[in-house]
């Protein structure tokens, strides 16, 4: 059996942040800025406090089965919900969606080279 990998994203909206928390979150706005954002097996997390206090944490995964990807999505959720909860963070909104890349459409150069191969 084959390993997949899963891409799973999970976002949330700040709530009820206090002063200092938005001031340190601005601090090291810079290491979570989405232009930086990567999928990783320990989460990566982005977000602009000064457009909207939203955040996005990104995770990558693996399975062997295609329902391995409910396991991934659990594993993702209970870690964004850590970080968040080991900080004193409140959050509210808090929604996942996840992507089997075995099962993501191939793009027009790997349709042409499994075309020509």
């Amino acid at each position: 059996m084959s390993t997949r990998t899963f891409r799973i994203t999970v976002r949330g909206v700040f709530d009820g942040l206090t002063p200092e928390q938005q001031e340190e979150l601005r601090s090291r706005a810079a290491e979570h800025d989405i232009l930086f954002a990567a999928f990783t097996p320990e989460g990566h997390l982005s977000y602009d406090l000064s457009a909207r206090a939203v955040f996005t944490f990104r995770y990558q995964d693996t399975g062997e089965a295609e329902e391995d990807i409910l396991d991934a999505t659990e594993r993702a959720e209970r870690s964004a919900r850590a970080w968040l909860d080991e900080r004193g963070y409140g959050y509210k909104n808090l929604r996942s969606q996840a992507e089997d890349l075995s099962q993501a459409p191939l793009g027009k150069r790997q349709r042409r080279a499994a075309r020509d191969a």
